[in-house]
């Protein structure tokens, strides 16, 4: 039987092309990707994707380690690389300068899909989004990453779906660029931004609640509040205070409309949380703001276990791509994870698949369009044994 796999159409590791299958559906409706002057494409943006996920799913720590790969290894250079291969000047050229708004359109098109697609951890507390910002380590090269004198460092703002653990969507900035004013551009009505206490800012407050935006926002222990009204707070509760107030000191920074203040204690730690979400219990509010670690926790491992943050650009543009590209190889986890084992993304599950994947390469059975070709591989792994 023809293999209908497209534009992935040589023999390769089963699985890699059960992670790859997703994509072949974001590709419907795509921009085209054309050249901007009148050489051909050296690498289609098929091939520029299918690079990159490689790239961060083996943990490949330079763009020289990833082009050396792709050079001197049989299997990447056979089922991988371009079929005419790829040189670090065409290879720097396409990733600094083209196939952007291609990744943008699978990145949302695959972020979809996995959100209709894996269970909600708490869906009685409606669309959750941690909103947090990371800091990538740059080069002195990178003249746009400003940060301090010696120092450049780029930052990304990312949106992230808490209940699915999944992202949603991602900024990029140099190092100093505030993260507050990204919220607005993050959450949508109907969701809840959910964030730590770097983003408190009670003329903010006010904001989002003129714009109709939710948040649950851990603020500092001292900040100052006046009682409007109090809720009762159950004996036994882990919540010890509930209210209607006002943060801030009167004609100083006071907030102007009024919000929820939860104050509850784990672990002999205190916790402030203002809130316009008058919905929920306190319980739930506390719930909700336990949830955002699942930000914190994807920032380790993404950039633990897929390598996002060794840089292979150094422009705005390029480093957009290698992220957007991170971004898309965690939601094929995400979805193959749960489509395989009804798991969330784990590194025992990607070490499992690397694995696989590498012994189909190596000689297991392997679907193809050549009905010929199981049989030869039978003859070849009977030579083998005798």
């Amino acid at each position: 039987m023809l293999r209908m796999f497209n534009p992935w159409r040589r023999p390769s590791s089963v699985s890699y092309e059960k992670l790859l299958q997703p994509i072949v559906d974001a590709l419907k409706d795509m921009p085209e990707l054309q050249s901007k002057g009148n050489r051909p494409l050296k690498m289609s943006f098929e091939e520029q994707l299918r690079v990159l996920v490689y790239f961060h799913l083996q943990e490949h720590t330079s763009a020289k380690h990833l082009l050396q790969t792709l050079k001197e290894d049989d299997f990447a250079r056979q089922y991988i690389a371009p079929g005419k291969g790829i040189e670090k000047s065409s290879f720097s050229e396409a990733i600094n300068n083209r196939g952007l708004e291609q990744l943008v359109h699978v990145f949302e098109n695959l972020q979809a899909r996995a959100s209709g697609m894996l269970p909600a951890a708490a869906a009685e507390l409606g669309q959750l989004i941690g909103i947090d910002g990371s800091l990538i380590d740059g080069t002195l090269s990178m003249r746009w990453a400003d940060y301090r004198k010696g120092s450049k460092k780029a930052k990304v703002h990312v949106g992230f779906d808490l209940n699915r653990a999944i992202p949603r969507k991602i900024y990029l900035t140099d190092g100093k660029a505030g993260e507050r004013p990204f919220v607005s551009k993050i959450v949508s009505k109907g969701q809840t931004a959910v964030m730590d206490r770097g983003y408190q800012c009670h003329e903010l407050f006010d904001q989002w609640q003129r714009e109709d935006l939710s948040f649950i926002c851990r603020i500092k222990a001292g900040t100052k509040n006046k009682i409007i009204s109090q809720n009762a707070v159950d004996a036994g509760s882990i919540v010890f205070f509930d209210a209607i107030v006002l943060l801030g000191t009167a004609s100083v920074n006071q907030s102007q409309t009024p919000l929820r203040l939860v104050g509850y204690e784990i672990e002999r730690v205190e916790y402030w949380i203002a809130t316009n979400r008058y919905d929920l219990s306190a319980e739930h509010i506390a719930q909700a703001y336990k949830l955002r670690w699942n930000i914190e926790n994807f920032f380790a491992w993404w950039k633990r276990h897929l390598k996002v943050y060794h840089l292979i650009a150094r422009s705005p543009y390029g480093l957009m791509v290698q992220i957007l590209s991170g971004l898309i190889t965690y939601l094929l986890l995400a979805i193959y994870c749960h489509q395989e084992f009804q798991e969330r993304v784990s590194i025992v599950r990607v070490r499992q698949l690397r694995t696989k994947i590498v012994n189909e390469l190596r000689g297991g059975p392997m679907e193809t369009e050549d009905p010929d070709y199981g049989k030869e591989l039978e003859l070849q792994m009977a030579y083998a044994i005798t």
